[in-house]
């Protein structure tokens, strides 16, 4: 039988072929191609094992609080405030150092600080009641402010040479630094859990809607509180990160950031609504956001100009993956309108 006759006997088959290669993830991919060949002929730099190497570190602690983000945006909720308990915990990690805290006991209490903190946004959101967005903008100031009053104008910088290396030299045998080998290893473990576990589904049912989720039998509060610990966790753990990278510890440490993570995860194709996105897509939106800014600091485009990339990014991916829901969304309102 050719191939023509095979196709015809199963347009089933070629359906589902025309779905994969629509599919976001694939337009992520040929895009980061196309950033590829950009930068590559755009600047002889740009391929070299040097800037590869800068890439990944200068987008290592978006892509790993992108993972957690990624589960609470699914859910149906959103967090602002990573940025902001990013900067508290290396504001922490500062003070506890140059009080003579041992580095091991400052993780552990950088680590209660995440619980803490992603346990005060999961109980005003899921026992309180509050919107996440307007939790997480209320914490996201409060949260710094507490940085400020940590550390204050002082500037701390004499942590130990064999932590700072974790921040600047590639992982043993590979050249890639340790912030991007520890997210691809939490991207597959947060891939498992999101797709191929009950836990999972969990989320995505929550997202789809928070009303029949719980009348399914999953408790939708408890599952929202423990992603916003989740976040809170993680987004200390790259405080930690950062500190190191940057050899210093300060207040305003990883201001705005939460927008770079934010708009990583939309760019993946997780829908602001809630109930729709994929691991693969995070980690190609990260490649993605990571390539195309380098990209175009290596030419001659103005940098001035790069928010406006950024954003125009941001809307093309909250418009065109949400379109479908928005459409939906507005013929409802309209309805409701026409019957008031």
């Amino acid at each position: 039988m050719t191939s023509d006759a095979a196709v015809q006997s199963d347009p089933g088959r070629v359906s589902g072929l025309v779905r994969g290669l629509l599919r976001w993830e694939t337009g992520l991919a040929v895009f980061l191609v196309a950033i590829i060949i950009f930068g590559a002929t755009s600047s002889s730099e740009f391929l070299t094992s040097f800037n590869l190497f800068n890439i990944g570190l200068g987008a290592g602690e978006v892509a790993i609080m992108a993972l957690p983000m990624t589960l609470i945006i699914i859910s149906g909720e959103i967090d602002l405030s990573v940025a902001s308990i990013l900067g508290m915990s290396s504001a922490v990690l500062g003070s506890l150092w140059q009080h003579g805290w041992p580095m091991p006991a400052i993780f552990v209490v950088l680590l209660l600080v995440g619980v803490v903190a992603g346990a005060i946004n999961g109980f005003l959101v899921t026992r309180v009641g509050l919107p996440s967005l307007a939790v997480t903008i209320g914490t996201l100031a409060a949260y710094r402010g507490v940085a400020d009053i940590i550390l204050g104008p002082a500037t701390i910088s004499n942590f130990p040479s064999r932590y700072l290396s974790i921040g600047v030299k590639p992982v043993l045998g590979t050249n890639l630094p340790f912030s991007i080998v520890l997210f691809l290893v939490l991207a597959v473990i947060f891939g498992i859990v999101l797709h191929a576990t009950p836990i999972g589904r969990r989320i995505f049912a929550t997202g789809a809607s928070d009303e029949a989720a719980w009348f399914a039998g999953i408790r939708v509060k408890r599952l929202k509180l423990l992603l916003f610990v989740l976040s809170g966790v993680i987004a200390s753990m790259c405080g930690a990160l950062w500190t190191f990278r940057l050899s210093t510890a300060v207040q305003n440490n990883g201001v705005g950031l939460e927008l770079s993570v934010v708009a990583t995860v939309l760019l993946a194709g997780v829908s602001i609504f809630g109930g729709k996105g994929t691991i693969v897509g995070v980690v190609l939106a990260v490649a993605v956001f990571a390539t195309l800014q380098n990209a175009l600091l290596l030419t001659n485009f103005n940098q001035e100009a790069t928010g406006v990339v950024t954003g125009a990014l941001l809307l093309f991916s909250v418009l065109v993956p949400s379109s479908g829901e928005l459409v939906r969304r507005l013929r409802a309102r309209r309805l409701r309108f026409r019957t008031a």
